[in-house]
């Protein structure tokens, strides 16, 4: 990784090992020209770049973005980062227009926001950046519900026919309303969770029934307030809150029942909620050193960060072919056929160069 970033590593060197000196010229592009003097906290200087950077997207990637935030701005704490996660599907509208400069992505992007990139000139690079498991969880009060197939999924949360209490889902259940809590419209966590519980045909709930929101602490405070309810969300969420819900068992394509963990998501056989997550790229912000230089520290310290973030690091190899990209400037998707139909399948499989799509 770092001869791969080699200029912005000796630039970001620059910047850290000569400022308590001189300060640092870093404005190559957008970055703010008002830094202060030399800064030294514990007694090690720090870099006086500056700069601002917008990401926008997925709440839950969030998380890991907000680790990597945090690690960056230990030696650049004048470079404002703000992270806004208000759905995977509302902050790729922002990104095609060329409005931030990083989009976190709970699901790849689709043919109809690619054209919208396209209309608009915005080149992209696609970065995969950990595994979640999307956890669906209940109160930990509830001793009933010992696994959920997908089918009992759909009647929960299908629309037109969906169960309105527990005994419906299952007769030996209590007869009690069942309060439900989902990402909203907006998030790729939505969608990722229609497509594969209710598929083509049909769309989840809309009714009085269910709550929806883009926040998923709140989704989490809700199933944790409500002795029957069930809700959904990134792994993060409910491995920082587990103490406050319990997460069920997902009877998986070979008919085990499967917890989400770590070892489960990384495997595959937490099926079929395992899921990678992306950040992407908005090509021409690469230009801003300070862009620049964020995404080195991002992917130099990828493992760490997705671990402190609660999510599952991706085959070393991946993260190597995402670097090549960054390097060589590789713009496009591996998740949409020349059709316009969305790839499919394990990472290794799709994540390769003859997959790309621009």
């Amino acid at each position: 990784m770092r001869q791969t970033f080699g200029r912005t590593t000796l630039t970001a060197m620059l910047c850290i090992g000569f400022l308590t000196v001189a300060g640092c010229g870093s404005k190559k592009s957008g970055g703010d020209s008002d830094a202060g003097g030399p800064v030294v906290s514990d007694g090690e200087a720090v870099s006086q770049l500056t700069g601002k950077i917008a990401v926008e997207g997925s709440s839950t990637v969030s998380p890991i973005t907000t680790q990597a935030k945090e690690r960056f701005n230990e030696q650049h704490p004048d470079v404002t980062i703000s992270i806004t996660g208000e759905g995977t599907s509302n902050g790729f509208k922002s990104f095609a227009k060329k409005e931030t400069d990083i989009q976190d992505a709970s699901r790849p992007i689709k043919q109809k926001e690619l054209d919208t990139c396209n209309e608009n000139g915005m080149e992209f690079i696609e970065v995969p950046v950990a595994y979640d498991g999307l956890t669906i969880a209940v109160h930990p009060k509830n001793k009933f519900v010992k696994s959920l197939t997908v089918d009992q999924l759909k009647k929960i949360f299908r629309s037109g026919d969906s169960a309105k209490t527990w005994k419906e889902v299952d007769p030996q259940w209590p007869d009690k309303k069942i309060s439900i809590f989902s990402p909203g419209t907006g998030s790729g966590t939505y969608d990722y969770f229609s497509e594969v519980v209710i598929g083509k045909e049909g769309s989840l709930r809309d009714d009085n029934q269910i709550n929806l929101n883009e926040d998923d602490n709140i989704l989490v405070r809700g199933v944790a307030g409500d002795e029957f309810a069930i809700g959904y969300f990134g792994y993060s969420y409910y491995d920082r809150n587990k103490n406050d819900l319990q997460a069920v068992p997902i009877i998986n394509p070979a008919g085990e029942a499967v917890l989400p963990t770590a070892e489960t998501i990384e495997s595959g056989e937490y099926a079929p909620f395992s899921r990678p997550l992306f950040i992407y790229l908005n090509s021409e912000s690469l230009d801003k050193v300070e862009v620049e230089i964020f995404v080195e520290s991002y992917m130099t310290n990828i493992r760490e960060i997705v671990a402190a973030a609660n999510y599952v690091p991706l085959p070393e190899s991946v993260y190597t072919a995402a670097t090549h990209n960054i390097e060589n400037r590789v713009a496009g998707t591996h998740y949409l056929t020349a059709e316009g139909e969305k790839r499919e399948g394990s990472i290794i499989n799709v994540f390769k160069p003859e997959n790309l799509k621009k």
